[in-house]
């Protein structure tokens, strides 16, 4: 099981950063990984989204479940995709006026062989730097 904890201050708001993370059909024009969103399911306070990934010359598609607590936190649970588990977590906790602390922690592990050392890589340091591509992505959008 491969674990990953990034966390970072902004100057946002919770519900700034939370809204960047949960607008997943915006990710393919947003960051160069991911190659195609879809949303294929909405309700009241959940989501379920696929997500086409191009890292480290390899691309790989899976499907989360994502339970969302507007705008302090979003969970993630695999569906359906090329792993064994993966399990997510992104808060977004409020600083006063100031702005907030974003966390974020997933833990995933691949089925099987396909791809091997290279692919777990790959997606563990696409992984590592998604707070710093979200947080870049908010300095674009709010200033």
């Amino acid at each position: 099981m491969i674990e990953i904890r990034r966390s970072a201050l902004v100057k946002y708001s919770p519900a700034q950063m939370f809204d960047l993370v949960n607008e997943v059909e915006a990710y393919p024009k947003r960051f160069p990984w991911c190659a195609g969103a879809e949303v294929l399911e909405r309700g009241e306070n959940m989501l379920v989204a696929r997500l086409d990934l191009k890292f480290a010359g390899f691309r790989q598609s899976f499907t989360t479940r994502n339970i969302v607590d507007p705008p302090h936190r979003l969970h993630m649970s695999l569906v359906d995709g090329p792993f064994k588990s993966l399990d997510g977590v992104w808060e977004f906790i409020a600083l006063g006026d100031s702005g907030c602390k974003i966390t974020f922690a997933l833990d995933f592990e691949y089925a099987g062989k396909l791809g091997g050392t290279a692919l777990k890589l790959g997606f563990q340091g696409l992984a590592s730097r998604m707070v710093e591509d979200f947080v870049r992505e908010a300095e674009k959008a709010y200033g």
